[in-house]
Formats: C-alpha cells, sequence, structure tokens
C-alpha cells in the first residue's frame, strides 16, 4: 500500500495563514489570471523602471531594463496596457513617439511587488547559501 501524495500548496495559503478567506471563486480567478500576467521577468522589470524614471519612450524602456527583444518589450507593454497597469500616449508626430507610463494601479502593484524585494534582500545570504550546497550536492551525484 502506497502513502499518499503529499498534498499541493494551494496558491492563497499565505492569506489564509494570515487569517483571511478566500471564498469568491471570479476574486480567485482574477488573481490567479492576474499572477500569470505579471509573474514574468519583463512585467516585473517594466514595473520597477517605470517606477524609477516615470513617464518613458519604447527605447529608452527598453534601453533601461536591457537584454530585452523588441518583440517581448511590445508583448510585456500591450498586456500591461490591457490590464490598466500602463498608459500608452501616442502623438501625432512624424517619426511617431510612443510614451508609457504606470497608471495608478500599476504604481500600487509595484508598491505590492516591493515586498518580494525586501524578502530578497532579507534572505539572500541564505539563498546564496541554499543554491551552492544544491550545486555541490548535483556535482557528487
Amino acid at each position: 500500500m502506497s502513502s499518499p501524495s503529499p498534498r499541493k500548496p494551494h496558491y492563497d495559503e499565505p492569506c489564509r495563514a494570515l487569517g483571511e478567506q478566500r471564498t469568491d471563486a471570479a476574486l480567485d480567478a482574477l488573481v490567479r489570471g492576474i499572477i500569470g500576467r505579471i509573474a514574468d521577468q519583463w512585467t516585473m522589470l517594466c514595473l520597477e523602471v517605470l517606477a524609477d524614471h516615470g513617464r518613458l519612450r519604447f527605447g529608452r524602456l527598453a534601453q533601461l531594463i536591457g537584454d530585452v527583444s523588441q518583440k517581448m518589450l511590445t508583448k510585456t507593454l500591450r498586456q500591461m496596457e490591457a490590464d490598466g497597469l500602463v498608459t500608452r500616449t501616442v502623438y501625432p508626430v512624424v517619426p511617431p513617439r510612443v510614451e508609457y507610463e504606470l497608471t495608478p494601479i500599476g504604481l500600487s502593484l509595484g508598491a505590492a511587488f516591493c515586498g518580494v524585494w525586501l524578502w530578497a534582500e532579507e534572505h539572500h545570504d541564505a539563498i546564496v547559501a541554499s543554491r551552492a550546497a544544491f550545486k555541490a550536492r548535483q556535482a557528487d551525484d
């Protein structure tokens, strides 16, 4: 007889650990969808750069992010615009001038993710040590 497989944690367990109950299915779906859209490196970097520098043109944003393709940055900004995180302003000049800026929702999301940076800073040494130990174990195998 095999032992039951360990239970997979639910995405909202940190909230429930704080005593918050999640019972609204529509809200659950929205949270899952938003996490799926924003939990990638390019969205997070766009949030950070736009929060630090304010309104930016596409080329300057790409330059400040670094190592992002034009296609990926365009896709990321379109998703962020669709979710109401950025505004895209097109000026009727030749050549076209387009600027991006965080909306109040985008700014609040950036503030919410500030906790991730604080967490990473607090646990940096432990994570680095854990990765080194894991790499050493893998080399021994």
